[in-house]
């Protein structure tokens, strides 16, 4: 599951100013492995000591023996007095504390399935509650599916160095940079595909110019909810007027219409740029 996934980046975002407790911890890992678990009564809670859990490299060599189960409960409190800023009594960068959170849940294993989406979608929990807001929208996940060996030695090397987390530091920070320039060609690759449809756009004669403008806000807000009084005062016409362009552009499979309450609202079509192109 890739975490910045919309849905799952958005919870996270609404739990950033909660501080960490154990109960928090075990909504993120339902949040994260949900539908995803061979034993759904797994999540949300410790592995248990008949439950022996390691980690193993891609040839089945143990390179990990997380600690026993009966000390995961005074570890997950050290962990969240850590997240929440308790310890140490020293300042530690907000990014380097959210990396370190990773490693921490990582290096415990305190699930029986999971841990590695939990470590890291606690990473962006404690960078969005640090208003890093922009992790909202990279992904560390498929890079490290790349090249999970890179990964898993990050690990290794900083545990058989008396857990000297330099290495790991190092390499989430070198994740970030290549999310990061991921996130900018993604982002330039949009905006030209933008420009081209909206060039495209002004010469589908079959809409009109009120059309137009909204089709091309959609293709820069494709969350956007339009309802008939917005478009109206929008564009300065009767409400007739208005609710004819809407219906007309959710006929033509543009938009998509649905009822709260007793107002109509419309949305964009999951594929409008490709829906779009055909249109033209």
């Amino acid at each position: 599951m890739i975490l910045n996934n919309f849905i799952t980046m958005r919870r996270l975002g609404e739990l950033k100013d909660q501080s960490l407790t154990k109960d928090l911890v075990f909504e993120i890992h339902r949040l994260i492995t949900e539908d995803a678990l061979d034993d759904p009564s797994a999540a949300g809670r410790f592995r248990r000591d008949d439950e022996k859990v390691v980690v193993n490299d891609m040839y089945g060599e143990v390179y990990h023996d997380p600690p026993p189960a009966a000390q995961l409960g005074e570890r997950m409190k050290a962990m969240c007095d850590f997240a929440n800023g308790k310890s140490p009594s020293g300042f530690v960068h907000p990014v380097l504390r959210s990396i370190a959170l990773h490693f921490w849940l990582a290096y415990d294993h305190p699930f029986v399935d999971g841990n590695g989406r939990t470590a890291r979608a606690l990473f962006y929990w404690s960078m969005l509650r640090h208003h890093y807001w922009l992790c909202e929208y990279i992904s560390i996940s498929p890079i490290i599916l790349k090249a999970p060996a890179q990964y898993q030695l990050a690990f290794l090397y900083t545990e058989t160095d008396e857990n000297d987390l330099t290495y790991f530091i190092l390499y989430h920070l070198d994740l970030m940079q290549r999310a990061l320039r991921q996130l900018h060609d993604y982002i330039k690759r949009k905006s030209e595909q933008v420009r081209k449809l909206e060039s495209e756009l002004r010469g589908v004669v079959m809409l009109n110019h009120r059309q137009r403008a909204l089709i091309s806000h959609a293709l820069r807000h494709p969350n956007q909810v339009y309802v008939v009084e917005s478009h109206r005062l929008s564009h300065n016409v009767v409400y007739e007027t208005a609710r004819k362009d809407l219906t007309d552009l959710a006929k033509r499979g543009l938009l998509t219409a649905r009822k709260a309450g007793r107002t109509w609202c419309f949305t964009p079509v999951g594929d409008l740029e490709s829906r779009l192109s055909q249109l033209s």
